[in-house]
Order: C-alpha cells, then sequence, then structure tokens
C-alpha cells in the first residue's frame, strides 16, 4: 500500500454493492448464517481503524509471515491485509463462519488525493485458482482510531479523512486450507501477498 499523507498506507472498505467470486467459479465457500457486511457500516473505516490497532512489531500490515493476523479481529468479519509495498507470503489461521474483507491496494488521504489514486488504481486475486471480482470504493469520509507507534496513521488518537481502493469481499470460506492471491497497484505503487490461509472448524478452534 501507499503512503497516506507520507505516512505508510493500509487497507479500508467502505462496501458499495456486493463483490464476490466470478459467476460459476465453484470455490468452496459456506452459505453464512451472518448478515453480509453492510455498505452501512463504513467497512473502509473499521478496516483502517483494525489496521491502526498495533504498533510496528505485531502489526498486520508489517507482519511478513502471517503471524499476527488475528489480532484485534473483529466478531463478525475478518480483514486481511496488504503490504507497504512488495510481495510477501503469508500464512492465516481463522475461525470458520467468518466473511473476509481485504482491499487489493487502497488510501486514505484527502478527497483530491484519493481522487488522483484512483484513476490508475487497480487490482486483481484469485481463490483456490478462481479469479475474484473486486469492487472500486471511489473515497468515502472514514474516522481512524490509532495506537502509538502504529505505521498507518503513526499516531494515537482519532483522525478524519477520505478512503479510497479496490476491495474485495468474500463470503465464509469452507473449513481447511485455501491459497488466496492478491495484487494491486496505483501510479508506481505495487503491492501483492499470496496468502495459505487456513480455515479451522469449531472442534479445531
Amino acid at each position: 500500500m501507499p503512503p497516506r499523507l507520507g505516512i505508510p498506507l493500509l487497507l479500508v472498505l467502505g462496501l458499495v454493492t456486493g463483490c464476490g467470486l466470478a459467476q460459476g467459479s465453484g470455490v468452496n465457500v459456506i452459505p453464512s448464517s451472518r448478515p453480509e457486511v453492510s455498505a452501512s457500516e463504513n467497512i473502509q473505516g473499521r478496516w483502517w481503524t483494525w489496521a491502526a490497532s498495533e504498533g510496528d512489531r505485531t502489526n498486520p500490515v508489517s507482519d511478513t509471515t502471517g503471524k499476527f493476523c488475528d489480532r484485534n479481529q473483529p466478531p463478525d468479519v475478518w480483514f486481511l491485509a496488504g503490504t507497504f509495498g512488495g510481495t510477501l507470503q503469508r500464512t492465516c489461521r481463522l475461525p470458520m463462519g467468518r466473511p473476509l474483507v481485504f482491499p487489493l491496494v487502497n488510501l486514505t488521504s484527502d478527497e483530491e488525493q484519493c481522487a488522483e489514486f484512483m484513476t490508475t488504481a487497480t487490482g486483481k486475486a484469485t481463490l483456490d485458482g478462481k479469479v475474484i471480482t473486486p469492487e472500486r470504493m471511489e473515497g468515502d469520509i472514514v474516522t481512524v482510531t490509532g495506537v502509538a507507534g502504529n505505521p498507518l496513521t503513526g499516531e494515537e488518537g482519532t483522525t478524519t479523512s477520505y478512503a479510497c481502493g479496490v476491495w474485495v469481499r468474500l463470503p465464509p470460506l469452507k473449513p481447511g486450507r485455501h491459497e488466496l492471491t492478491i495484487r494491486g497497484s496505483s501510479g508506481g505503487f505495487r503491492t501483492g501477498v499470496d496468502y495459505t490461509l487456513i480455515v479451522q472448524s469449531d472442534q479445531q478452534a
């Protein structure tokens, strides 16, 4: 992810219309008893607050292995992080029954910079070899609360800004091992993660 007004960026979501797997993909997802994450929940703001809730050493965006992917996850969704640039391989264990939300590339800044960022923002993702259809979030006003020393906002406290990006949300995955590949770019910035997702059943949790 690119910098946020000179500070490293992570990803967020302010969900628009439903996004998901390409028709006929046959990917192993399961029906969820939970309602889909609603656009009214301002998921971009929630994602940024999640990503800013850990200092640099344990931050999921700085994480090079996936060891910290479970930090401060909310009960109704599971967020995944990109990188501050470049491509990493991560392994992440997560409970079954959680919808997934993650950016392919994103930014928090002012309205003008978000508009410029989105002119070249693009991304792609595959789950278990099947193409996922992303969605574009052109700009939401978000409130982000971070802890001291976090690598996204750089400081403790609450800020308000615009968030934008190319996002993916998925229904809960079936228990077992899944391979998720995400790539995103805007201008000269490139980010990507090859995720091995291990979804644990209730018995394994």
